[in-house]
C-alpha cells in the first residue's frame, strides 16, 4: 500500500486481512466440542449448583456459583474478588469436578470470612454457608 496524506497527517493503510476473513480463520483454531461445552452440575446431598469447567490451559478453569458465592480454582484472582466484594473461596490442584468435591478450602476473601468459611474447610461445608 502506499502512503496517503490527508491533512497534512501520513496515513499508510494497513495490508492487514479483513477483519470477516479473520473471524472465519479463527473461529476454527484450537476449538473442540470438550471446549465448547462448559456448563455442568454439581451436587452434593442433593443440593444442585452450577459448574463451570473450561480448559483453558494445563489445568481448567473451574467454578461452582452458589446463592451468595462461588468457590473457584486458583485461576480466579483472590485480591480481584477481593476488590469487588464477592464471597469467594478458592481451592487448588484440582482437574475436575470429582477433585474439587474432594477439595478443602486454600483460601477466602474476607467477605467470605464474614459467612464462616475458613481455610481448610470442605467445600460441601463452604457451598453449604454460601447458600444460607
Amino acid at each position: 500500500m502506499l502512503p496517503t496524506r490527508v491533512s497534512g497527517t501520513l496515513i499508510i493503510a494497513s495490508a492487514a486481512p479483513s477483519t470477516a476473513a479473520f473471524s472465519r480463520r479463527r473461529r476454527g483454531r484450537h476449538r473442540t466440542d470438550e471446549s465448547v461445552k462448559c456448563m455442568d452440575e454439581i451436587s452434593f446431598d442433593g443440593r444442585k449448583y452450577n459448574a463451570l469447567k473450561q480448559d483453558i490451559g494445563n489445568l481448567p478453569l473451574i467454578v461452582v456459583k452458589a446463592k451468595k458465592g462461588y468457590i473457584a480454582c486458583s485461576y480466579i484472582d483472590k485480591e480481584t474478588a477481593e476488590k469487588v466484594g464477592d464471597i469467594a473461596a478458592f481451592v487448588s490442584g484440582i482437574k475436575n469436578l470429582d477433585d474439587l468435591k474432594k477439595a478443602k478450602i486454600r483460601e477466602t476473601t474476607t467477605w467470605a470470612e464474614d459467612l464462616g468459611i475458613r481455610e481448610g474447610m470442605s467445600v460441601k461445608k463452604a457451598l453449604e454457608l454460601m447458600d444460607l
